[in-house]
């Protein structure tokens, strides 16, 4: 397959380190970027070609990814729509809908939306990935193969769904950071040093989640079996409760679904 990413940025770094890591080869990787410095980082550390412009870049590739940000989008494909030829086309970009890259594209409808996260960085992300009725099921396949490459891959039938997947895990390493920070202030104040602090929250938090990927039981009946009646975890979570910790991580997905929205209808109102 012939690759072509337009952006050089954190996220295709870490998707061509991954691919590279699964097998694609170096030479048939494109990347499209102004920026001097991404370019010389990328082909010393990865040995793929980079280009200034769309001018120097192959025709008729499989995949293009689109990993700009999404205010940059439309001015930075418009060079690549003569180009596309049947290439499935992977958005990266956050809120972009894909009626919009559609048309922005010059009608093109083997677009297929995704939603990474942060730890896709190191390996360990989740994508939650969309395609039009027009993109067939091997293009289906090879993004997903792209997409992997950093990490478990979630397939939605519902574009506008794409906002909710952004609210739980394309924002969700923010809360989960939120809850490590509570708790490492929380160590501060009962007099552990920094470090000691880190350690104990992290630890924890990298514990319990293993724990839970590797249980069939709901997060729930996890929850009660650390729970003693009148004990110390029933003291912190009666506290919580009363604080409405449950209720405002709730409502905050709530409201970044709703934002996602409103994002998309301002970014693809051009």
């Amino acid at each position: 397959m012939k690759i072509v990413f337009l952006g050089g940025g954190n996220m295709a770094n870490a998707l061509i380190g991954g691919m590279l890591k699964q097998g694609f080869a170096a030479g048939d990787i494109d990347v499209i970027d102004p920026g001097a410095e991404a370019r010389t980082k990328l082909a010393a550390a990865y040995g793929v070609e980079c280009h200034d412009s769309a001018v120097s870049a192959p025709a008729g590739p499989d995949i293009l990814v689109l990993a700009v940000k999404p205010q940059q989008m439309k001015e930075a494909v418009a060079p690549l729509v003569s180009k596309l030829g049947n290439a499935v086309v992977i958005s990266i970009a956050a809120g972009l809908d894909m009626t919009a890259l559609s048309r922005w594209l010059g009608g093109h409808r083997q677009i297929v939306r995704c939603m990474p996260n942060t730890p896709a960085l190191i390996g360990a992300g989740i994508t939650g990935l969309c395609a039009l009725q027009e993109v067939s099921a091997d293009q289906r396949a090879a993004a997903d193969r792209v997409l992997r490459a950093v990490g478990t891959t979630v397939w939605i039938d519902d574009e506008a769904k794409i906002d909710g997947v952004t609210a739980i895990s394309g924002s969700g390493p923010a809360y989960v950071f939120l809850f490590i920070e509570a708790l490492q202030q929380a160590a501060a104040e009962l007099g552990f040093t920094p470090e000691q602090g880190r350690l104990l929250a992290i630890e924890t938090v990298q514990g319990a989640a293993a724990l839970a990927a590797q249980s069939s039981e709901p997060a729930a009946i996890l929850r009660e079996r650390v729970t003693s009646k009148g004990g110390t975890t029933a003291a912190a979570l009666q506290v919580m409760a009363e604080r409405g910790v449950k209720e405002g991580i709730v409502a905050g997905c709530m409201a970044a679904a709703a934002r996602g929205q409103e994002l998309g209808k301002i970014l693809g109102a051009d």
